[in-house]
């Protein structure tokens, strides 16, 4: 796959970088569902004066799903080659039945390792926060 051809990703938010490789292991920095090449959080409900007012948490599961697959691809790993799933929501108890259902959907045959726990806050205005291990084939 030709570099322009690699999906994008969001930028991360901070000094580090979106994943980094260590032997046939990927490590994946927690990946948000930002859009990549914006700030715009898919889902977000913002007042005029930009605070959130509600959020959508499906949209935000699919837009962090398809963040995950895209810095995944651009180090020629793949879905199938994830193994563990570190799963960070802002609201466990309205969140957690619809967050099983989505991942199960994605995750039909290859379910990887998974914990999931709640947290205060995530460092922009996202219900979730995925933290991953990929073991890439052949390396």
């Amino acid at each position: 796959m030709k570099q322009a051809d690699k999906p994008r990703a969001p930028d991360p938010v901070g000094a580090y970088p979106l994943a980094r490789k260590v032997g046939d292991l990927l490590y994946l920095s927690g990946v948000g569902p930002r859009k990549p090449g914006a700030n715009e959080i898919p889902g977000n409900s913002l007042g005029a004066d930009g605070t959130l007012l509600g959020y959508d948490f499906e949209l935000q599961c699919h837009s962090v799903f398809a963040n995950v697959r895209a810095i995944l691809e651009l180090n020629d790993a793949h879905w199938e080659d994830l193994v563990d799933v570190t799963v960070f929501l802002t609201d466990m108890k309205r969140d957690f039945d619809s967050f099983n259902r989505i991942y199960s959907d994605y995750f039909p045959d290859n379910r990887p390792c998974r914990t999931t726990v709640e947290v205060g806050a995530l460092p922009t205005a996202i219900a979730i926060e995925l933290k991953c291990i990929a073991h890439l084939r052949g390396t």
